[in-house]
């Protein structure tokens, strides 16, 4: 069912509602965290941080292990989200403070259309201006305070689609909230791409502390639908738009930038107590939404539905590979440039294209216009740690690991190197692999039309950006 007759037939599908379809199709949450990554949550093992209301989903659902945003980049993958496609199709909507062109239908609006009632809290999609691409509203759909003043809109017998977009882990983080909320600096587990000090360490457990906070939020909106006695029929998904917000992470296709948590859980629809290692793209969550709803995902969307999966029609192991991209994070390069960068991950490895290796990765030395210097790494204890020790001899691999210039192609062995550290490109007993892998990833950006498999494209360099220009002084 493309767009057009979708549309024609959405009066007939919103009349079914009144009829009491409502019982019947699901309630539809989406829980987005703000630059959250895996695996810091306590289901997945992680020493620090607790998590117990996305450790619930995931008993009472299923755990995904392998779950991957289209983009390290807020924006693009928020896109991705709602429009269900790799963000090199959105045009605007690939870049970070841009728009989403209103030629790309979202999931929220075909829901809309079909008699769900449609709200979001927080960060819908963006940062950008949704209005500078023909849109009325936030794509996300019509924003309210809270959940809680959204469910006392929902009729009793309309079914609810809803986006709690929280603010958290993004920076800036309050110093040492962290330790003065009982967590131990010694136990937090520090990158090979970063240097073990107590500074990085502290700095750890403040992002911890953000993500819990998270957690408890959205425990707080399941009690609500529980009370509501809405939370039988409701699948709920947890998840976050990105990695990390740390050197090396967010903004990047390495695993500290771009896997994520996932939990879903329907219940008595989805059996419980699954841990699932397929690949999964967060694109692959509008058509999920759409089937579960009973609906049909749109030609045009390259992600794939999850139901299968999740409710055991499909056999798990049979999604082996994710691919990434990214194209302009913010406005951190002279002359407002991106850094294009593709990308596929298997089980055991990584493959990257880097389209413009002379361009600086991070973003220029000197601020040019957003954020500061190397700006598409946020400010952080962090950063600053490894900037100000760069001629160190000590730290400056950890400088080369986060800010240097990188080759136009990148491989890692995960089984050997699980935190991508060692580049292994253009070494001989790798090149089967490096070849086989190349030409995967260039036969996905051909099937899914991206500008750059047929020509040097670099569209995204002449697209506004709306970002603020960085405080000065």
């Amino acid at each position: 069912m493309n767009r057009r007759s979708f549309l024609a037939s959405a009066p007939a599908l919103a009349g079914a509602w009144k009829a009491g379809a409502a019982a019947q199709r699901p309630n539809l949450l989406l829980c987005i965290a703000d630059d959250w990554a895996w695996p810091h949550a306590s289901v997945y093992g992680d020493p620090v941080v607790r998590t117990p209301t996305f450790d619930r989903v995931a008993r009472q659902g299923v755990l995904f292990t392998n779950a991957f945003c289209a983009a390290p980049s807020c924006t693009p993958s928020r896109a991705a989200i709602l429009t269900g496609q790799a963000p090199h199709r959105l045009a605007e909507g690939a870049n970070l403070w841009g728009f989403l062109p209103a030629r790309f239908p979202v999931y929220t609006d075909l829901l809309e259309e079909a008699g769900y009632v449609v709200g979001f809290t927080r960060k819908g999609w963006g940062p950008g201006d949704f209005k500078a691409g023909g849109r009325r509203r936030n794509p996300a759909g019509d924003p309210y305070k809270s959940f809680e003043e959204f469910l006392r809109v929902v009729p009793p017998d309309r079914p609810l689609c809803f986006w709690f977009g929280s603010q958290d882990p993004h920076r800036p983080y309050e110093p040492d909230s962290g330790v003065k909320a009982g967590m131990r600096s010694e136990d937090a587990r520090v990158p090979p791409c970063w240097p073990d000090a107590p500074e990085v360490r502290r700095d750890i457990l403040d992002y911890y502390f953000e993500v819990q906070r998270f957690d408890r939020e959205v425990g707080e909106i399941l009690a609500m639908l529980e009370k509501a006695g809405r939370l039988e029929n409701t699948l709920v998904a947890i998840t976050s738009d990105n990695g990390w917000p740390f050197p090396r992470a967010k903004a990047n296709l390495y695993d500290g930038g771009a896997h994520i948590p996932l939990a879903i859980c329907w219940p008595g629809r989805i059996p419980s107590g699954r841990t699932l290692e397929d690949f999964v793209n967060l694109a692959d969550l509008a058509p999920t939404f759409l089937e579960a709803a009973g609906m049909k995902a749109l030609p045009e969307m390259t992600g794939r539905s999850l139901m299968g999966l999740l409710t055991g029609r499909q056999k798990p192991g049979t999604r082996t590979e994710v691919f990434l991209e990214r194209e302009r994070h913010a406005n951190v390069r002279r002359g407002d440039l991106s850094y294009p960068v593709r990308a596929i991950r298997t089980r055991d490895y990584l493959y990257i294209r880097n389209f413009r290796p002379d361009r600086w990765p991070a973003g220029d030395p000197e601020l040019y216009h957003s954020v500061g210097p190397f700006g598409d790494c946020d400010d952080s204890p962090t950063k600053r740690y490894i900037l100000e020790r760069r001629s160190d001899p000590k730290f400056a691999r950890y400088f080369e690991l986060c800010f240097a210039k990188r080759p136009a192609e990148e491989l890692y062995d995960l089984r050997k190197d699980p935190h991508q550290i060692v580049n292994l490109a253009g070494r001989p007993e790798y090149a089967e692999i490096q070849r086989k892998l190349r030409a995967r990833l260039e036969r996905w950006m051909k099937e899914t039309a991206d500008p750059r498999a047929t020509a040097d494209d670099d569209r995204w360099d002449r697209y506004p950006y709306f970002g603020p220009p960085a405080k000065k002084g």
